[in-house]
Order: C-alpha cells, then structure tokens, then sequence
C-alpha cells in the first residue's frame, strides 16, 4: 500500500532539513528559498517495538517494518494559488499526497533568513491555508456551475452534490478548511470524499523549535495550539537541526545519551513518523515465521478479507477464514504451538474486522 504524506510549510522553515533527518534520500537544505524544486521522495520505516519482541520469539531470517513515503515539496509564497513563485507546481504536488506534515517555523534565528522577515507561525500558517482554500473555492465554483441546472430541474444526485459543494464553499469564504466541514449521511460523506479537495485532507502542524524549547515548547507553539483547537488536527514539537545531529551520531546508544541530555524519551523523528502513520488512518497486522517477522499495512477499519489482499490478491478472492493471535497472547506464551494449545487461536470469518496488531494466517483457496 503505497501512501504519501507532504511535507509542506514556507520557505525556509525546516523542511528540507526535517525531511534529511527521516529519509536516507537527501534533500538539499540550504538558507535561501526554494532551496527544494522538485519534490523528494523518501521511504521511512515505521518504528515497532512489536516487532523486535516477536523476533525474539520466532528467531526469523528477517525483520520487515511497516513503512511510509514522505514527499519534502518546495516552499510555497503568497500568491502561489495565482501561480506565484512555484505556486502550480507546489499545490499539483500536494493534492497527490494522501496527508500534510505543515511544518512552521517556531524559533528566532538571526542566521536563517525568515522570507517574510520575521517570525510569526499564525501568519505563516494563514498564508498557506489561504493559497490552498482559494484553490479549493475555484474547483468547487467550476463543479457548481456544472450541476446547477440539474439541481435546479429536481435531479436528487445532483441536489445532494450541489448541497455538499455548497457547505464547503461556505466554510472555505470564512477562512475555514474544508477538512472543518462535517456531513451526517454516509451518501454526503461518499460525495465529500470524493471532491479531493486540498484543504480536506489530514494534517499535522509541526512546531519547528529551537533545541532549548524541544521538550516543553516555546510562546510560538502555544500560538499555534490555540490557533487550531478547532481543527481536527495534530501538533507535534520537533527541534529539526537536534533532530539532524542526532541521526548523525553513529550508535543507537549514543543517539539515546543525547535525547537523555535534553529530557526526551524517544527523538522527534520517531514520534513524526508515528504519528505520520496515524495521520493516514493506518494500522499494521503481523506475519511472524521462520522466514521474516513483517508488518503489513492496512486501514482501520478493514475487515480479514481486505487485509488478506494486501498480501496477495488472489488471498481476497479466495478468502475462507483467517487465523488470529493477539499480539500480547504471543509474547506471554512464547508460541504459536503453546498459543494452540492454550485455546487462543481465533478462527475470523469475513466479517472479522482486523485489529492493530494481530498476528495473522489467512486460509484461502484459489
């Protein structure tokens, strides 16, 4: 399952530089705008402790993690919705992503060039918001204009769609982001869904910090957190360049002596790629064997029979059941055979809805 979160932000924020920390692909960071062009992709690896303890157990031939693709996209500026600086190219590029990593700049520094010359997250935030919403008004305008004769002539479809793109437009005129719109029929929520508007997509504000402020925040922080208590939204405070010399250090040892020294229990980069994970509505069942321990991607929600497909399709199309251990049952027997013989091997029909965590044997027949 291959998804994608962006990370977008303005100019000279820390993307790039974030970016560096959690992919082994590169991004050029540098102190000038659009320093990022072309957008870069990484693959990261998801952190699970799960993992390790159940290779423990089953000694595999290997250990194959969860992952997710995180996309640094260039900077954006005011205007960017009218084409301004690599506006078209930028916006192209987040509506292919699945969710938004929006990272601010929450840190004085008279060496990193700031390009609207001082710091400021609210406004920062705002400008981006704005280019995205103005964009979104424009397809939603073009879609209403399309179906308002058919609403006008009574088609029901085309009444629900229209009534839908009309709620949007609405939030979007008064500054709001489309993902602030609820709908209560599972058709309005279908329609919803289907608009791929930019604004409507997850997100995550990432507070860039300065390393004195990594573990408790700074005043700029408790600005964003009050900006977007109204948003269905995350907020994550992360000190980038600590988080650059961090991954430098060359033992896990001496990574975890340096986020001791500064009060954390796990680095930022971690939290950012959980959290990324989460943002996607993602979840992972395990497979655990000889050959490899592997987590395997999967959107809450889904039931045995998707979940199966995910490693083959032809494990949906002949799907019979599903055998599932708990995870905790696992680890506190030691086994599969002792599990078995314990009585806590589940036999899942179809309708099973598969939880974070179960180990997984799907029965097919194609």
């Amino acid at each position: 399952m291959s998804l994608q979160c962006g990370i977008v932000g303005l100019p000279n924020v820390g993307k790039s530089t974030l970016f560096n920390c959690l992919s082994s692909a590169k991004a050029q960071a540098a102190n000038f705008p659009f320093c990022t062009i072309e957008p870069n992709v990484g693959t990261i690896t998801v952190p699970d402790a799960r993992l390790t303890r159940l290779a423990e157990l089953v000694n595999p031939g290997r250990i194959v993690p969860a992952t997710v693709e995180i996309v640094d996209i260039a900077g954006l500026v005011k205007g960017a919705s009218k084409g301004e600086g690599l506006g078209n190219r930028f916006l192209g590029n987040i509506r292919e992503c699945d969710a938004i990593i929006h990272v601010l700049r929450c840190f004085d520094d008279d060496n990193v060039t700031h390009v609207d010359g001082s710091v400021n997250p609210i406004r920062d935030k705002e400008i981006i918001d704005m280019e995205l919403q103005i964009k979104d008004l424009e397809s939603i305008d073009t879609r209403m204009q399309k179906i308002q004769k058919q609403a006008a002539a009574g088609d029901k479809q085309a009444k629900t769609v229209f009534s839908v793109l009309e709620a949007f437009r609405k939030a979007l005129l008064e500054g709001k982001s489309a993902r602030t719109v609820t709908f209560d029929s599972k058709e309005e929520q279908k329609i919803a869904a289907e608009q791929f508007l930019l604004t409507s997509k997850p997100v995550l504000y990432v507070c860039n910090v300065d390393e004195s402020s990594a573990k408790t925040g700074n005043k700029y922080v408790d600005m964003v957190r009050q900006s977007i208590q109204d948003e269905d939204a995350g907020l994550l405070v992360i000190a980038a360049k600590t988080e650059s010399e961090i991954a430098e250090l060359d033992s896990y040892e001496d990574r975890q002596l340096f986020l001791q020294e500064l009060g954390l229990e796990e680095s930022g980069v971690n939290r950012l790629v959980k959290s990324a994970f989460s943002l996607l509505n993602l979840e992972t069942f395990i497979t655990a064997g000889p050959m490899e321990v592997k987590a395997w991607t999967y959107r809450k929600g889904w039931k045995a029979p998707q979940c199966a497909g995910v490693i083959h399709t032809d494990f949906e199309k002949g799907f019979i059941r599903a055998e599932v251990i708990k995870y905790e049952d696992f680890v506190e027997l030691g086994s599969e055979a002792a599990v078995r013989e314990a009585g806590k091997l589940y036999v899942e029909g179809k309708d099973y809805v598969v939880q974070d965590g179960d180990i997984m044997h799907f029965r097919f027949n194609v």
